[in-house]
């Protein structure tokens, strides 16, 4: 057979003797020597550990993540860490309440889901149930305690304090054996905003006779108006400097969503965002993350979807972003700040 291939009826062939080459120098790559993951000594320094890995796909957005963290904070720029129920039932609570208490997450939102288990959390040293035992019997979400204590948040939130905070100072108030656990009470010791953002119907909580819906839609209303407030400080003052960072883990829907209006609300009301990053962390990527956490509001590059595990994630994110900051000389940092 010649190099033509075989002709066939109808159809001519092709002059494979046009074909156009060009050398392998200048071809653009996407992987080269220097991005190369390396093979760490045993017992090194984390932050040597954390230079090793490959810089591609997840560790280089990860990485991208907590410069933007590093890069926010050095300038006094807030970072936002909105989370969904799954971050404290994978075990996640001591590293966001360490983030708090170091300065470096300065507000914090959940959905009610979030404010749930971390209640349960503190007052039981226990939560989750498990659904597919309970929703065959009706019992499922059926728990006096914890029904009570949100509605009774809901109810001191809605008089001006909103749903979060008034979640931390109860717990925080309280007799709670495992308080520190709270993520809430860690911000209301603090002083950082924290809200609740709730659908109606979507937590077991509102299945309580003495759930009041007028309560709870005042206390998160509060803390949605507290949540744009703080979206709106996110931008840099400046084209050159950083702006703040949103960080989704773990929320699917409510989060999303609640971010996109803020945005929406900050911007009409003449604030600049320029400069904001965003995140998203999660074990798949989902359209609503995508498109209202890291495509729409910001800027090309500036939103980086971190696939994986929280459980192994976060305390990667958590150990890079202190170690940073700790080069830093961070505490000197925060008593400028102050």
């Amino acid at each position: 057979m010649s190099q033509q291939g075989e002709k066939h009826p109808g159809v001519d062939p092709l002059d494979w003797s046009r074909i156009r080459m060009k050398s392998r120098s200048e071809r653009r790559h996407k992987v080269t020597v220097s991005a190369l993951g390396k093979a760490p000594p045993a017992g090194c320094p984390f932050g040597e550990w954390f230079a090793s890995l490959p810089d591609f796909l997840g560790a280089r957005e990860l990485r991208r993540v907590v410069s933007a963290v590093v890069r926010a904070r050095r300038v006094g720029r807030g970072v936002v860490f909105a989370f969904g129920g799954h971050v404290i039932k994978t075990g996640c609570s001591r590293l966001v309440i360490d983030l708090i208490e170091r300065g470096i997450v300065t507000a914090v939102a959940s959905n009610g889901s979030g404010a749930i288990h971390d209640l349960e959390l503190a007052e039981t040293g226990s939560t989750s149930e498990e659904v597919a035992e309970t929703i065959r019997d009706g019992s499922f979400g059926m728990v006096h305690e914890t029904c009570e204590r949100l509605n009774e948040a809901a109810r001191r939130g809605a008089e001006g304090m909103g749903l979060g905070r008034a979640v931390g100072e109860l717990i925080d108030a309280g007799d709670a054996p495992h308080k520190d656990l709270s993520i809430y009470a860690a911000a209301a010791r603090v002083g950082i905003p924290a809200t609740v953002h709730v659908a109606i119907g979507t937590d077991t909580v509102h299945v309580h006779p003495q759930a009041d819906g007028a309560a709870i839609g005042a206390a998160t209303m509060a803390d949605f108006r507290t949540i744009c407030a703080v979206v709106a400080g996110l931008g840099a003052p400046t084209p050159k400097e950083p702006g703040g960072v949103w960080l989704n883990v773990g929320s699917v829907v409510v989060l999303p969503e609640v971010f996109l209006k803020a945005v929406s609300v900050a911007r009409n009301l003449g604030h600049n965002l320029d400069g904001l990053h965003t995140a998203n962390f999660d074990m798949l990527q989902h359209y609503r993350p995508t498109q209202n956490v890291l495509v729409r509001p910001v800027a090309e590059g500036h939103g980086h979807a971190v696939i994986g595990q929280h459980e192994i994630l976060l305390p990667l994110f958590r150990q890079a972003v202190v170690e940073a900051l700790d080069r830093d000389n961070w505490v000197e940092t925060r008593e400028r700040e102050r």
